[in-house]
């Protein structure tokens, strides 16, 4: 599992502020979803987001308990301390001084600049775009500080650099990768300079990386770990046993196993499954463009509505043939609940308005579409002029998500709705390559089911990535945030009023009703309110468990107590 040199013996009872850097030789992980690349501009997966924040950080980093705290400056900027301007149109953030990337020179407000121009480019197809929107302009005011001004008052201003999916980019290495140039830069991608506790010394897409302890990290005691192999594993059930079973991993990256598996896990000899509830969702996606392969090139595009997923009543019926609760006792457990909300928390956010969803009504579901014109055929499929009510219904490959797949393909049938079922590699499913058809983005396919969440506990952004025009399509490279293609004025009002609202109660409103109309439309279906769930070595110490963000996001702080 690792090997200690002589002086990781010697400190190996000490705790990890009186340790050596790498004293505790290496730290082993489990993906069940390898990294595609190390660069989470060109990714909105999970997978890739995590893994490039033990190189890459932000300026503020959300707290096990969700509350920001600064990472790479001296203080969050507030009213109070003048970080924020009186008509809230301007933010500024001022870096530490000294922070050095892990080539030896120095961090800049000139970096944070980059960043956010190589983001906004408006040709290099940035996954994070949405998070950007608003931005009139960034400035490096001197060597430390950066301000953001923002087109209209911004009430909420810490949009971006404040989560493992916005971190900083070293401009001297990626000046060269801007725009149509941001996919061609294999190495910068692979291997980017970071301030983080760990450096990439080798990527392997889909299958590993290996990354060595920084050494110019901030903390000359950290990181603990000389070195981190992130290793694929075949599943999530795999690289549990790993940890907990056999005793050859350290930590398994965020599992999705069903309820035996993880009663079967708890009292294991090596290690211990996880998990705390935050704001993940498991969740139908449905397309509401046409991926029909004749359309070549057009497939899955605005220029083509779905024939049968752009009629709302279908997919109203869709979600009413669903047994949420069946699903949450299959396939999840004590680590799941069954949910009508696409923000599932905090508590106080979440809308009370969609509860009807947690009881299945086949009849009505039935009747739904035969109102609407879809009459049942000889072979139990509804039809309708000409068109056969058959969906594909693609996910990553998991027991889990199969499990899921085929309840769900059962109840459809009950409705007269032909489902072909597909699994895709999760590397590939999740993964970054534009010209990868199997890809989230591309979704070439009627129906998706997969799991996401947003960064801290204010949902604005998440809710901003379901505006008209944050879709994947073929001019930006398949980047993008709004997989089902929904477009819909209303929403994108009430989004923007969002963002220029300050008042905690009409935040909270106005969060409730944006959830509200996601919902009503069935765009997306939400299924589950997922635990975030982890396996982790009785011998490994400084975890802590952020639902908010990064797994990852204090590994400098991970050691080993014998």
């Amino acid at each position: 599992m690792r090997s200690l040199p002589l002086v990781g013996i010697f400190v190996a009872l000490a705790i990890a502020a009186d340790a050596e850097r790498g004293a505790d030789g290496s730290l082993s992980i489990a993906f069940w979803q390898a990294p595609s690349t190390m660069n989470p501009y060109l990714s909105g997966g999970k997978k890739d987001i995590d893994a490039a924040s033990l190189v890459l950080e932000p300026l503020a980093y959300p707290n096990q308990d969700g509350i920001l705290i600064p990472w790479l400056v001296d203080a969050i900027p507030s009213r109070s301390n003048g970080g924020i301007n009186e008509d809230y149109t301007s933010i500024t953030w001022t870096l530490r001084e000294g922070l050095l990337w892990s080539d030896g020179t120095e961090l800049s407000s000139e970096d944070v600049v980059f960043t956010a121009n190589y983001c906004m480019h408006p040709d290099g197809g940035c996954a994070q775009l949405a998070r950007f929107d608003g931005i009139q302009s960034i400035e490096a005011i001197n060597i430390h500080t950066v301000r953001i001004n923002f087109e209209s008052p911004r009430l909420n201003p810490y949009n971006v650099f404040t989560g493992a999916s916005t971190p900083i980019l070293q401009k001297s290495q990626f000046e060269k990768c801007l725009g149509k140039d941001t996919v061609v830069c294999l190495s910068e991608n692979a291997a980017p300079i970071g301030t983080g506790p760990f450096v990439v010394s080798e990527f392997r897409a889909h299958d590993g990386v290996e990354l060595q302890a920084n050494p110019n990290f901030r903390d000359p005691a950290k990181p603990a770990f000389a070195s981190v192999s992130i290793i694929a594993s075949e599943n999530a059930t795999a690289a549990a046993s790993q940890v907990v079973e056999e005793g050859v991993i350290d930590y398994a990256w965020s599992l999705q196993l069903t309820p035996d598996e993880i009663a079967a896990f708890q009292d294991a000899e090596h290690g211990n499954v996880v998990f705390a509830f935050g704001p993940l969702v498991e969740k139908i996606v449905v397309n509401l463009t046409d991926p029909s392969p004749e359309l070549g090139d057009e497939r899955s595009t605005l220029l083509h509505p779905h024939p049968i997923l752009a009629d709302r009543i279908v997919r109203q019926a869709l979600s009413l043939a669903i047994d949420r609760n069946a699903i949450v006792a299959a396939g999840y457990g004590r680590t799941g609940k069954p949910t009508c909300n696409l923000i599932p928390a905090p508590q106080h956010l979440v809308s009370d308005a969609n509860e009807g969803c947690l009881a299945q009504d086949i009849e009505g579901a039935r009747q739904l579409l035969q109102e609407a014109g879809w009459v049942v055929a000889g072979d139990g499929i509804r039809e309708r002029n000409g068109i056969r009510l058959s969906l594909e219904f693609q996910t990553s490959t998991n027991v889990v998500r199969q499990k899921t797949q085929m309840l769900i393909q059962r109840w459809w049938a009950e409705i007269g709705v032909e489902t072909k079922l597909r699994d895709i590699n999760p590397s590939v499913f999740f993964g970054s390559d534009p010209e990868s058809v199997d890809t989230v983005q591309r979704f070439y396919a009627d129906i998706a089911m997969y799991t996401d969440g947003f960064e801290g506990t204010d949902p604005e952004n998440y809710l901003g990535s379901w505006r008209c025009g944050t879709y994947p399509k073929p001019e930006n490279r398949w980047q993008g945030t709004n997989m089902a293609r929904f477009c819909n004025r209303e929403y994108d009002i009430l989004q923007a009023k969002l963002s220029q609202t300050g008042d905690p109660d009409q935040r909270i409103n106005q969060t409730k009703a944006l959830n509200d109309i996601l919902a009503a439309e069935f765009v997306a279906i939400p299924l589950v309110h997922r635990g975030q769930v982890f396996a982790r070595s009785k011998k490994l110490a400084g975890v802590k468990l952020n639902v908010w963000d990064s797994e990852f996001w204090n590994a400098a702080d991970w050691h080993i107590v014998e």
